[in-house]
Formats: C-alpha cells, structure tokens, sequence
C-alpha cells in the first residue's frame, strides 16, 4: 500500500532510540493515515529493533522507568482482561498478535481463556512459551491458522508496525468467528500530546511504526474490509509513559515533571476532545 500523493509531507522526524536515521511522514489520501518513509526493507527492518531499551522485547527492571512500565502494565493487564471478558462470546478462545513476552496470554490463560500467540522476535517468543506452555508461534503461522477460530483477536500496539497492512488485516477478518471481536490499540496521532511533542512525539517511533492512525482512518480502512468500529476506548496512561520519553528525545533527559504535566493535559483535554495518546477500537464483522 502507498500513498497516493508522496509529496504530501505531514512531519519530518528522526529515529532517537536506534539509528538517529532521518524519516518523513506521509499522508496517505485514501484512508488519512500517515506513512514512515522511506520504509525499512523487510531484511533491515530487523536491525531498528536492535536495543536494550526496546522494552516490549524484556522483562527487565533496570531503572525507574522500566519499574514504572511494568507496575503500570500490571494494571493495564487487568483492564485488557476485564474488555475481553465483557464480550459476549460463545467460547473464550483468543489469539494475541504481537504478544511480546507473553504477559497478557499469560494472565487470559489463568482466567480460562484458551490462548494462541504470534511474535516475531526470537527472544520476546522464547519468554512467552515459557509463561503460555509454548502457545506462541513465529509471524510465518499466522497465515496457517484455521480459519473462523477465534472469539476474541488483540492487537496492543501492534498494527503500527505491520508490513502487510491490507493482508494482515484480511487475515484478521477470517481467523475471526462471525460474531468474535477485534481490538486494536494503536498511537492517535490526533492526541494534545503528539500535537504539543510534534517531530519528538515518542509514538511516532520511525521506523518501527511504519503506520500512524487516527480515528477517521481507522474507520476508513476496516470499513474497506466489510469491518464496523463499533466502541473506542482511551488508553490514559499511554499519555503520561508516551510523554516522558518523548521529553527525553527533545530534551536529551527524563524530565518526570513536565512529562507527566502534559500527559496529565492531554488526558483531561481528551475528556472534551476525545483524543487520547492512544486508543482502543472494538471492531466486529457487518
């Protein structure tokens, strides 16, 4: 998928966590969300994961930053469960794609839910099929999956950074029974914080997130798929986490004040607006 009008250059922005590289962001005129160029080939993507402060890819607790990432999944982790277990399924069989180290599979499986789990890094995988008793499987499998299997599909910060955005999310579609769920949870673009941080706006994540959404394209792209948003949901404390890194970008040091002053105002700005830092699409079949 590409951009119809490639000169339409929304932001220019580097990549400060890995490779300092040089990136723009293109709007795409067919669905309105915004495209990483130029895109990392698929032999390269690889390399702009390569750090130790990729944090979905550890369980590390080095510092108070990653201390406060993972007291503050614990809790987004109970919130995940409490969304799955209100829908209205006829099983609870789930699948979770990009499930990092497993940590959500690991506490859906304790609830009884029967879990599926797609990773692509090796060593995210290895962490998660020892909390899921190897339930988890390369990106490869996803397409190998039997079809109409799945109540409940999630993607956690996930879609953004899909290559084949169209294919994958046809795959979607057929994986899901006729009446299962997708939850999709990607960056909004649209937020006070991505406005306020601009070109350092952490979410924007070049080139790892080769996508970037708001609710419009959102819909535009599912719909394209016979896919209806049916409920959103905010996500707050993406706000405050998305804000303090993005003041390390801008300012070279974790500023805790101001970045938590300004997830606070995007969050209480969001109650108006209902622009979160990021969001939850509940999404089902027509």
């Amino acid at each position: 998928m590409t951009s119809k009008n490639s000169k339409n250059i929304y932001l220019k922005l580097k990549d400060y966590s890995v490779s300092k590289e040089d990136f723009e962001l293109i709007e795409n005129s067919e669905f309105g969300f915004l495209e990483t160029k130029p895109r990392p080939s698929l032999d390269r993507l690889p390399e702009y994961y390569l750090s130790e402060d990729y944090i979905s890819h550890t369980d590390a607790k080095r510092n108070i930053f990653e201390k406060l990432y993972h007291l503050v999944k614990l809790f987004a982790l109970k919130r995940k469960l409490h969304l799955i277990n209100s829908f209205n399924t006829e099983s609870k069989k789930l699948l979770d794609v990009g499930c990092g180290t497993g940590d959500f599979l690991q506490v859906a499986k304790s609830n009884s839910w029967e879990v599926v789990g797609i990773e692509p890094n090796n060593e995210a995988r290895k962490l998660a099929n020892k909390k899921t008793d190897q339930a988890v499987f390369n990106s490869e499998n996803l397409f190998k999956l039997k079809q109409n299997s799945f109540d409940v599909i999630t993607l956690w910060h996930v879609l953004e950074h899909v290559q084949n955005l169209e294919d994958q999310i046809a795959t979607f579609k057929k994986l899901l029974k006729p009446n299962g769920v997708l939850v999709i949870a990607v960056p909004n673009y649209k937020s006070y914080d991505a406005r306020f941080y601009k070109s350092f706006w952490a979410a924007f994540d070049v080139p790892r997130h080769l996508w970037h959404f708001n609710k419009e394209s959102i819909r535009n792209l599912f719909s394209k798929f016979g896919m209806q948003v049916i409920k959103i949901r905010p996500m707050l404390f993406d706000a405050f986490y998305v804000s303090l890194l993005s003041e390390k970008y801008k300012t070279g040091k974790m500023n805790f004040v101001k970045g938590f002053y300004v997830g606070l105002l995007s969050n209480l700005k969001s109650i108006r607006t209902k622009e979160s830092s990021s969001l939850i699409y509940i999404i089902k079949k027509n």
